[in-house]
């Protein structure tokens, strides 16, 4: 999370100054919307292992009247580990498609940064929070009292 949070504050101070550096003296950040870019990726997959982890996404509880209090847990279990194993195809995926930039040589347009760097940054956070989900699945089916419930 902490990775999030200075991305996330970087983010806050990047666009201050643009909005600053635009207004006054007509001369804004031009690599701004190149850095949001990375540094929205950053923000959003360095959380998603912590996020997927505590249960923190947002769920509908449209159907939760029909499981009683074991039936709930075993969904939980499936929901948990189904979204893990799913996730491990996207995050394949992303490897491929950061090995092909990297070969192809493709870089940002101002900065010049390699775009097979985010690539793989997106890709190892995802393959973490596919092991997470997994994780967290089989824990809740042979230890649940060591994960916290989705509730808290």
């Amino acid at each position: 999370m902490l990775l999030a949070v200075t991305a996330m504050f970087a983010m806050m101070v990047m666009t201050f100054f643009d909005v600053v550096l635009r207004s006054t003296i007509n001369t804004p950040i031009e690599a701004a919307t190149e850095l949001t870019r990375i540094l929205m990726a950053i923000v959003v997959f360095s959380a998603l292992p912590v996020v997927s982890g505590r249960a923190g996404h947002i769920s509908v509880d449209v159907l939760d009247w029909v499981f009683t209090r074991p039936a709930a847990r075993w969904r939980d279990v499936a929901v948990n580990v189904l979204c893990g194993t799913m996730l491990w195809w996207p995050a394949e995926r992303v490897t491929v498609l950061a090995e092909r930039a990297r070969s192809y040589g493709d870089v940002t347009e101002y900065l010049g940064i390699p775009q097979f760097y985010i690539g793989w940054f997106i890709a190892v956070f995802t393959f973490v929070t596919s092991l997470v989900l997994i994780l967290r699945g089989v824990l809740l089916a042979f230890a649940p009292d060591l994960v916290r419930p989705a509730d808290d």
